[in-house]
């Protein structure tokens, strides 16, 4: 079952970039970054899933990941806000975070090769604090990337806890601690089901009504 799901991730995943670059390259509609989000997830994941069948550690793999997120969606919520200050804001952030990290890093390098909960909550706080920035916006302007917000803001939020709760609990029974891996991989899938929603809602072609002429 829980195969079945990760599988089944990848291939929304999957449908995700390619509807998402279509509509970039043929339509010049969506984001550059976020199409570039995108990319760069599927190169992750499938290069995570092949590293786990050949009992390769990935876990440095999981930390380029929730860097490169922090930064693609950083500089993808900067591309979407108009005020000067908040693309200082979020560019002072990324910054910063990324001077916190390396700093971790040189300090204790054996955290890039774990899971570094610290690493996990931080990104994950600052891109929350980006999409609460642009829902604040979005009550004066168009409703850019709403839905992806909203699952953007679910999906940090709940992941984080579990992987809090994860560790917290690491001397439970593995049946317990394979259970958040469970959720988790259950909310990646709402999540990029969210993001495809995203695309029939604001990105799919519309249809052309026939005009019926009345005789």
């Amino acid at each position: 079952m829980f195969d079945l799901i990760i599988y089944l991730t990848y291939c929304i995943l999957l449908a995700d970039f390619i509807l998402y670059t279509y509509s970039f390259f043929r339509e010049k509609k969506a984001s550059v970054f976020f199409v570039s989000y995108l990319a760069f997830c599927c190169v992750l994941q499938f290069s995570m899933e092949v590293m786990y069948h050949f009992r390769l550690n990935n876990l440095f793999l999981v930390n380029i990941f929730i860097i490169g997120q922090m930064i693609l969606l950083g500089l993808f919520y900067n591309s979407l806000f108009t005020l000067k200050s908040q693309k200082n804001f979020v560019k002072i952030s990324l910054i910063a975070a990324l001077v916190i990290l390396g700093v971790q890093f040189v300090m204790d390098w054996n955290q890039f090769l774990r899971f570094n909960l610290f690493e996990i909550t931080l990104t994950s706080v600052l891109i929350v604090v980006f999409a609460l920035i642009h829902f604040y916006n979005m009550l004066t302007e168009t409703r850019k990337y709403y839905y992806f917000n909203i699952g953007v803001v679910f999906y940090l939020l709940t992941s984080t806890v579990l992987f809090l709760i994860g560790n917290l609990t690491h001397n439970l029974s593995k049946e317990f601690k394979f259970l958040s891996w469970e959720l988790n991989a259950v909310l990646l899938v709402l999540y990029y089901s969210i993001i495809l929603y995203e695309w029939k809602f604001s990105f799919a072609p519309k249809k052309k009504k026939d005009k019926l002429e009345l005789s």
